[in-house]
């Protein structure tokens, strides 16, 4: 062996102990970080109990099952599991929006750590209940105009989540009306009897748009059970009116099966809000895809319960859209879709 090999191998002896040594170090503080940052992952998630989320509807629960089934199949894909790293407190005002002010309280005292309250009237019953606990809402017309955030890009206070801009949709179903029926004159508006806000600022909006469309809307005022609807359908037809919409009102949506059924009973050319109208058996939808607000709603959640403040997360607007056209309710009413009205449609059932 060379001199200079000895002293290479002299050298590497001497030190292999110190080298040893070090690597231990350099291995426990390797453990005692991933300890640590695991912790504070764990701690994030599980703040030392499994997170307790509200769900608050004027609706039921059945009428609510599709949407809240697209919410929590996204937030299952986000990594929180019912019953595993969330638990779930159901309440559904029944359509009889009066009583959420006391769901809303029975949320509090339950010590919920989110709440998730989709259209208007039950966002302002949370809010009213609460100024800390973080509320998700996911469709009400107008978040900024039925007071429950300050601004979109600024929401502030304990509120954010998503808008369905049912405001400007209606005006733009009440088109799509006379676009398929050219001699429309003469349109039924069912609408719940409460005169909350939401309520209001359809109503201006619509009142607007008929005169411009040389409609006129015939407001009938029901309530969502079934002896309201049957009525209410009645008077439509007593009034000789060519066609029927609803306002965006969460009882409407429960009751959605009976008003499709008897808008085919009537013989009266609708448009709807939501497409599970069309998919029940309904003629026309046109708005936002609530199942997509729903899940990206999931994604709110998400985000505060892994620390983020409502206040700091804008209030995102619908982005999708579509036009349905069922051609199996059309001909049951007699009813001819006009060419140019069905080259519109993004999905036609026939």
């Amino acid at each position: 062996m060379s001199k200079t090999s000895r002293t290479a191998f002299c050298f590497s002896s001497g030190n292999r102990k110190s080298a040893i040594q070090n690597l231990k170090w350099v291995g426990l503080f390797a453990i005692t970080l991933a300890f640590a940052f695991g912790g504070a992952v764990v701690k994030a998630q599980q703040p030392g109990k499994i997170p307790r989320i509200g769900i608050l509807d004027s609706s039921t629960a059945s009428g609510m099952s599709v949407l809240l089934d697209a919410f929590r199949q996204e937030l299952n894909r986000l990594g929180w599991i019912d019953g595993k790293n969330v638990t779930f407190e159901f309440r559904f005002a029944e359509a009889k929006p009066e009583r959420l002010p006391q769901l809303a309280a029975e949320l509090i005292r339950l010590n919920v750590d989110l709440i998730v309250a989709p259209a208007g009237p039950s966002v302002l019953a949370a809010k009213e209940a609460t100024k800390i606990i973080p509320i998700v809402m996911t469709n009400p017309a107008d978040p900024v105009g039925e007071g429950m955030v300050a601004t979109l890009a600024h929401p502030g206070g304990n509120v954010t989540g998503l808008s369905s801009l049912g405001v400007e949709l209606n005006t733009k179903r009440l088109e799509i009306l006379k676009d398929t029926i050219p001699k429309l004159a003469h349109v039924a508006l069912l609408r719940a009897p409460l005169d909350n806000i939401s309520m209001q600022l359809q109503l201006k909006a619509l009142r607007a748009a008929a005169p411009e469309l040389k409609v006129k809307l015939e407001e009938i005022k029901t309530e969502a059970d079934a002896q309201g609807l049957e009525g209410a359908f009645k008077a439509a037809k007593q009034k000789r009116v060519d066609a029927m919409m609803t306002v965006t009102t969460r009882p409407f949506f429960a009751a959605r099966k009976r008003i499709v059924e008897l808008a085919g009973e009537y013989s009266l050319p609708a448009i709807y809000y939501q497409k599970e109208f069309v998919h029940d058996g309904g003629l026309m939808f046109y708005g936002a895809d609530f199942s997509d607000l729903f899940r990206r709603g999931a994604h709110y959640v998400d985000k505060i319960l892994k620390g983020a403040k409502p206040a700091d997360l804008p209030v995102q607007q619908a982005t999708k859209f579509e036009f349905i056209i069922n051609l199996k309710a059309a001909k049951q009413i007699g009813l001819t879709i006009p060419p140019n009205v069905l080259a519109r449609a993004d999905r036609v059932i026939r």
